[in-house]
């Protein structure tokens, strides 16, 4: 596939940018600071910016897919606005992990124990992942990651769980992914699309 990566240069960006080259997909790394996104076969690095609508419809037109790996800054109108305008049929976002359930069936966002300064930080992404939901003409896949996502190891496919809507956690209650390991389970749902219309979310 040819597949666009807006945001390639992030943590998250950088490595579904490693991962779809290296299962031998055609990859463009959008970013603000294009020197930054990873280098190698079968990647082109452009300077781009989610906030002009025009010009990343223009950047990711004729592609199979559009990864979003940018923060919740950029409006969800501008990101769809940007799809539908270029016409590319696959919409994959990297998301947040506050919209997920506990196993009360409670939001994290909304549970006691959710720290009240992360609150304006995070519900960018919970509105984003509600307008995706009213959203009838793009075939979108909103991804939360575990409620810790860290630079680590790749352990590599079958290390981890997938979930839908509620937290995974180990039996220690812990909840933990790799970037790196985050990075495979999104190229696995780009090329699978076992959650197209949907959200889904990994863990150890």
């Amino acid at each position: 596939m040819r597949v666009a990566v807006l945001g390639g240069s992030g943590k998250g960006g950088s490595e579904i940018v490693r991962e779809l080259a290296a299962r031998g997909h055609t990859v463009t790394g959008i970013a603000r600071h294009p020197e930054n996104v990873p280098t190698g076969e079968g990647i082109t690095a452009v300077e781009g910016d989610a906030h002009d609508v025009d010009k990343l419809a223009g950047l990711i037109a004729g592609h199979d897919a559009l990864i979003s790996a940018v923060h919740f800054d950029v409006p969800s109108a501008k990101l769809l606005s940007a799809v539908k305008q270029a016409g590319v049929d696959r919409l994959l976002v990297m998301g947040g992990a506050a919209s997920l359930h506990n196993a009360d069936g409670q939001r994290l966002y909304d549970s006691p124990h959710f720290p009240e300064f992360l609150k304006p930080i995070v519900k960018p992404g919970i509105d984003f992942l509600e307008e995706l939901r009213a959203e009838e003409g793009t075939n979108w896949t909103f991804f939360s990651p575990a409620m810790n996502i860290f630079v680590g190891e790749r352990k590599g496919p079958g290390s981890f769980r997938v979930g839908k809507d509620e937290l995974v956690t180990d039996a220690d209650g812990n909840s933990n992914i790799s970037y790196a390991d985050y990075a495979i389970a999104m190229v696995d749902e780009l090329e699978q699309g076992n959650h197209s219309r949907g959200r889904f979310t990994v863990a150890y």
